[in-house]
């Protein structure tokens, strides 16, 4: 696999490695320093696992398990904090993350997976989305748009801001994006703490953007913290996965898979979960029956970040029309649970099954991997991005293998 290529003049790199922000102006003893800390922190508020901080190796092919007739293969392996994907040019693969900064453009018009980075030194920029030639990034309260990005990938054009309303806060900042088949670009603002009161009109919601101009139009509320969603394309419904609070114990609440059928659609955070549990702090006397229900309950504490509709070919038909979701793990969970990926089977509008599909990141407590999204390539395979481990995979399937 060829070796990355990091575009960005002047950017700092220790033993060939690019540096993150962080390292970059702290320097390492400083950033050991602060894990060190951030560890002692997590232990001292009662955290029962840190599987998904501590350093590990990370997973091979032949440790992940998949239904019979599908492989698994590294698709690029220096993609650091790899986060949401997004098709670009045949060939082209856009990839953001949080804590590099970074933006990056996998190339494989040549087969040689060369990595590009197009950008750095941004906040949390890790949500992609491509359209008409312009590359779109979620950076917090700004989007910005680099036009034409796929002429150059090593001199990477300068972004214009598309939008800076959205709000600054870091808390379930960071952002999945997608255009919707109105043309819109659909942003979701997470409430910006484990449980409370949203306290701007944009928190706790998934809106939309014309791009061309204007403030973003709210299109469902309740939404604690989705950092994943697809449009189911006969429809063109909203589906989105949304992670559940903290601290009510192991096996409560749920993640949620969810379905918006009209615009302005609560889903009931701060005052309920799941399908009908109340908050204990935050209720405020609400029936959960005002609010509308998950389309699926998904494992407690999972952490379900990116979803796809499978619209490919390559795969047998019963994933054709399921959702694929990027499940990243627990962090507080006292058993570990996530770190796989897993589908729905969609019939009729209904979520009616949920299984793992890949898994295998996950042993026992130690984690070699996160999943944090999932991408449909053209040709019908499936890449999955890994923020621990750096990687891109692929999912291919033949049959009688």
């Amino acid at each position: 696999m060829a070796a990355s290529v990091y575009t960005a003049a002047g950017e700092p790199t220790r033993g060939g490695r690019a540096l993150s922000p962080t390292e970059a102006q702290w320097g390492m003893p400083a950033v050991t320093a602060l894990v060190a800390i951030a560890v002692a922190a997590l232990l001292a508020v009662g955290c029962g696992s840190l599987t998904g901080f501590l350093p590990s190796a990370s997973a091979e092919p032949g440790d992940i398990t998949l239904p019979p007739g599908f492989q698994i293969s590294v698709y690029a392996g220096d993609v650091p904090n790899a986060r949401q994907m997004a098709a670009g040019p045949d060939g082209i693969v856009f990839v953001g993350s949080r804590s590099e900064g970074k933006v990056y453009a996998v190339d494989n018009r040549n087969g040689q997976h060369r990595v590009h980075v197009l950008a750095s030194r941004l906040n949390q920029p890790s949500g992609v989305a491509f359209r008409d030639g312009a590359l779109y990034v979620a950076a917090v309260n700004r989007i910005l748009r680099f036009r034409d990005v796929a002429r150059d990938l090593e001199r990477p054009p300068k972004p214009d801001i598309v939008s800076d309303a959205y709000p600054s806060d870091a808390h379930h900042g960071w952002k999945f994006i997608a255009f919707g088949p109105d043309g819109r670009l659909y942003v979701p603002v997470g409430a910006p703490c484990n449980i409370c009161m949203p306290p701007g009109p944009l928190h706790s919601t998934i809106t939309k953007l014309d791009i061309a101009g204007g403030r973003p139009e709210v299109v469902a509320r309740g939404v604690r913290n989705s950092v994943g969603f697809d449009f189911q394309p006969e429809s063109g419904e909203l589906w989105f996965t949304d992670n559940g609070r903290d601290w009510l114990g192991d096996d409560q609440p749920p993640d949620e898979l969810n379905r918006l059928t009209r615009p302005g659609e609560h889903f009931g955070f701060p005052y309920c979960h799941g399908d009908g549990l109340r908050d204990p702090e935050q209720n405020a006397g609400r029936a959960c029956t005002e609010f509308t229900a998950p389309a699926r309950l998904l494992g407690p504490h999972v952490a379900a970040l990116g979803m796809r509709f499978y619209t490919g070919r390559m795969f047998p038909e019963r994933y054709r029309g399921g959702i694929f979701i990027a499940e990243h793990g627990s962090w507080n969970r006292s058993t570990p649970i996530g770190y796989r990926v897993t589908f729905v089977k969609v019939e009729g509008g209904r979520a009616t099954s949920y299984e793992p599909f890949a898994s295998g990141w996950l042993k026992g407590a130690s984690a070699s991997g996160r999943p944090a999204d999932v991408l449909v390539l053209s040709d019908g395979s499936l890449l999955v991005s890994d923020d621990k481990a750096g990687r891109i995979y692929r999912i291919t399937y033949a049959a009688g293998r």
